[in-house]
């Protein structure tokens, strides 16, 4: 009996080279990935820093590199990181929770609504930008806004959410709902009280790393209606561009100081995408539970 272990766990010369190839693969490809981000990262640090300025956070863009800034796009970012966070959290850990609590497997249009989530989270962004022009900006008459970009990025971020608040959901030991149905709780108690509280830190991360997506669109907002030159703050039913469309006109630019304005621009969406991160993690170690 001690002999069977013995051979199961005995691997011969070949599997040990090719396991060992294999592992240096993984191990080089990760230190080519960290080292061509490493380069990059300093890089853009190094040009953007010294024009990281009060003019580039307050000002307008200009023609002038001196006097150009980026207070639209940020403000428009931020909006649209706010808007995104009210419609794509709520309907996404919604969608969730009808398809983890409530849901009949055997339903087919439940099985049909699952199949058309894991097929959305692979359309790529254009056609999410398309659709929008479509049905948003044309069908329903809302106009080139800062509206139909957040619907638009909500629709790209939804499969995401969704798929990650299904992942906490399921990761809450199915013990501790068995112990509030003994105690007497309806469904709707133990799904409030218990599942999704101890669900919170895999959603919010699950909805932080949607918005990392999200905050760095481009084509969806470019067919949507975000304008390259914006010299007024945005509104909710104006006009309006980002952060991301800002820094592309910026590198298109002939001028080498707007290369460096880009750059600049870039270290501002990492600050606003680090913040969000932050958030993410305080919520996590805020609400975890170990069991």
């Amino acid at each position: 009996m001690t002999a069977v272990p013995a051979i199961l766990g005995r691997r011969s010369t070949g599997e040990r080279v090719r396991g060992g190839a294999f592992y240096g693969l993984l191990v080089f490809s990760i230190t080519v990935g960290f080292v061509l981000l490493g380069t990059l990262l300093i890089d853009v640090f190094r040009k953007g820093i010294p024009f990281l300025d009060t003019v580039l956070l307050t000002e307008p863009p200009s023609a002038t590199p001196e006097k150009a800034g980026a207070r639209p796009a940020i403000l428009g970012t931020i909006y649209m990181m706010g808007l995104l966070l009210l419609m794509a959290v709520p309907v996404g850990v919604g969608t969730a929770l009808y398809l983890e609590e409530y849901a009949d497997r055997d339903r087919w249009y439940n099985r049909l609504l699952e199949i058309n989530i894991q097929n959305l989270a692979a359309v790529p962004s254009i056609v999410y930008g398309i659709l929008g022009l479509a049905f948003l900006v044309r069908g329903l008459g809302l106009g080139r806004v800062l509206l139909a970009g957040a619907m638009i990025l909500t629709l790209l971020v939804l499969p995401i959410v969704i798929v990650s608040s299904r992942e906490a959901i399921r990761a809450v030991p199915d013990s501790i709902s068995q112990g509030a149905y003994a105690l007497g709780a309806t469904q709707w108690q133990v799904i409030s009280r218990q599942v999704l509280p101890a669900a919170i830190p895999g959603i919010a991360t699950g909805s932080i790393l949607a918005l990392a997506r999200a905050i760095g669109e481009t084509a969806p907002l470019l067919l949507v209606g975000a304008l390259t030159y914006v010299a007024i703050d945005p509104t909710i039913l104006g006009q309006f561009t980002a952060l991301p469309i800002q820094i592309f006109q910026w590198i298109a630019r002939p001028q080498g100081d707007f290369k460096l304005l880009a750059a600049a621009g870039i270290i501002v969406l990492l600050a606003i995408l680090l913040v969000m991160n932050a958030g993410a993690i305080w919520l996590r170690n805020r609400y975890q539970r170990r069991w």
